[in-house]
């Protein structure tokens, strides 16, 4: 495994495994991350070997996603025990590009998909997803993988970046993975690390109260989303450190909002997706309701 951080040398070292390999054709499956990996991220790896011939992760936090008043600083980072995750997962290349090396110049370019990121994160945090499409697009342009590899977790950034995959006709297939959780249910996610014990024991109330509702939708046919909105806030508001940001169902990967009177049960389009804080910390979380994410890890 080789760790490259510039652009020049990760293009390079695509090709001349390429050629060891014997083939022009051998496929790339790119995982791409912000680091402080966990085993969310290490499935994501393993996705990715199983379908690709060659595997790039690349770890850079991302300056322009982050607002001002968000965690860019202080976001967790373990550079070498990321190198050593990605090791055992039999990542070929990892690519740490610097600030600079991405953006050697203040950013006059930038990849916008609207609609989709005016909702759920996109509405708080405004500015957000134009600096993820803009870094995955450079990203994509840089490896050119034939694969990319998101958790599900984020599941209004998987529908917006296979958004902006089809919009530009970008010769890669987005491959969506399943969430993985801890045993009590909490989603595995790299600002766990911020909560306190007192947190992250109430933090399981997102898991819980997704449950909850795919539980709801599965044996009352009568249900609607008005009724669905209403219990998760009920759930998550029991919790007495927990801000609801959204608690919200839609239709996926549209992200439309269902209407209060929709009827929710047999339906397998649907999206119900979380963002709470506790204290400083936002975590997100959802479910799409065929894939039983949530009742298969808890």
């Amino acid at each position: 495994m080789k760790v490259i951080r510039t652009i020049t040398e990760v293009r390079q070292e695509i090709s001349r495994l390429r050629q060891s390999i014997g083939s022009a054709e051998a496929t790339v499956g790119f995982v791409p991350t912000m680091g402080y990996l966990h085993e969310g991220h290490a499935s994501l790896m393993r996705a990715a070997k199983e379908q690709s011939d060659i595997v790039v992760l690349s770890i850079f936090v991302n300056p322009i996603q982050f607002g001002p008043n968000e965690d860019f600083d202080s976001y967790p980072r373990d550079e070498a025990r990321d190198v050593e995750t990605a090791r055992l997962q039999g990542v070929d290349i990892v690519f740490i590009p610097s600030v600079s090396e991405m953006y050697p110049e203040p950013t006059q370019t930038t990849v916008s998909v609207s609609q989709l990121t005016n909702r759920l994160c996109g509405a708080s945090r405004p500015g957000h997803f134009d600096g993820v499409t803009t870094v995955v697009s450079k990203l994509f342009n840089i490896v050119q993988p034939q694969r990319a590899f998101f958790g599900m977790k984020d599941a209004q950034q998987v529908a917006v970046i296979q958004q902006m995959v089809n919009d530009l006709n970008m010769a890669v297939e987005i491959v969506p993975c399943p969430i993985v959780r801890e045993s009590d249910g909490l989603a595995l996610s790299s600002r766990n690390v911020y909560l306190s014990e007192e947190q992250r024991e109430q933090a399981l109330v997102l898991s819980q109260a997704l449950r909850l509702a795919q539980e709801t939708i599965d044996t009352n046919s009568s249900v609607t989303a008005a009724n669905i909105r209403e219990m998760l806030r009920k759930v998550i508001q029991a919790s007495p450190l927990a801000v609801i940001d959204y608690a919200e169902i839609q239709a996926f990967p549209s992200l439309q909002p269902l209407a209060d009177h929709e009827m929710v049960y047999g339906r397998e389009d649907v999206l119900i997706a979380l963002a709470v804080k506790f204290g400083k910390t936002r975590l997100i979380d959802n479910i799409k309701l065929h894939k039983s994410e949530v009742l298969s890890h808890v």
